[in-house]
C-alpha cells in the first residue's frame, strides 16, 4: 500500500464518504428519456426492471424531471459504495494483520486495484 494510505488519511476518507452518501436525495433504478417532438408515442418516459421484466411507464414533464434526477443521485450513490466498499477493504487489511497463511492475500483478490 502507498505512503499516504495510513489508516487515519482512510478512516477521514470514508467518513467524508459517508457524509456525501446522506446527502443524496431520492433513488430510483431505470432510465428517462424525453422524445423529440412529433415522434411517436409518450415525449417523455421511464424504464426500469420490475420482476425481471422491462417495464415503461409514459411521464408528465414533471415526472420525467423528477425521475431524472433520482436516476442520476442513484448512479452518484453507487459510485460512493463502490468506493466506500474498497476504502473498507484497506482500512480491514490495516487494522487488523493478516493471520497465518500459506499464500499471501492478492491484492487483486480484494478488489484494491
Amino acid at each position: 500500500m502507498k505512503k499516504s494510505d495510513d489508516l487515519e488519511s482512510l478512516e477521514n476518507e470514508y467518513a467524508r464518504l459517508r457524509t456525501e452518501l446522506g446527502k443524496v436525495g431520492y433513488l430510483t433504478k431505470g432510465s428517462v428519456i424525453r422524445r423529440s417532438p412529433g415522434k411517436p408515442g409518450s415525449r417523455y418516459q421511464w424504464t426500469t426492471k420490475v420482476n425481471k421484466k422491462t417495464v415503461s411507464l409514459s411521464l408528465s414533464e414533471e415526472q420525467y424531471e423528477w425521475l431524472k434526477q433520482a436516476v442520476a443521485n442513484q448512479r452518484q450513490a453507487e459510485e460512493l459504495l463502490k468506493e466506500m466498499h474498497r476504502l473498507s477493504r484497506k482500512i480491514m487489511l490495516l487494522k487488523f494483520p493478516e493471520n497465518q497463511r500459506r499464500k499471501k492475500l492478492n491484492k487483486n483478490v480484494l478488489r484494491l486495484i
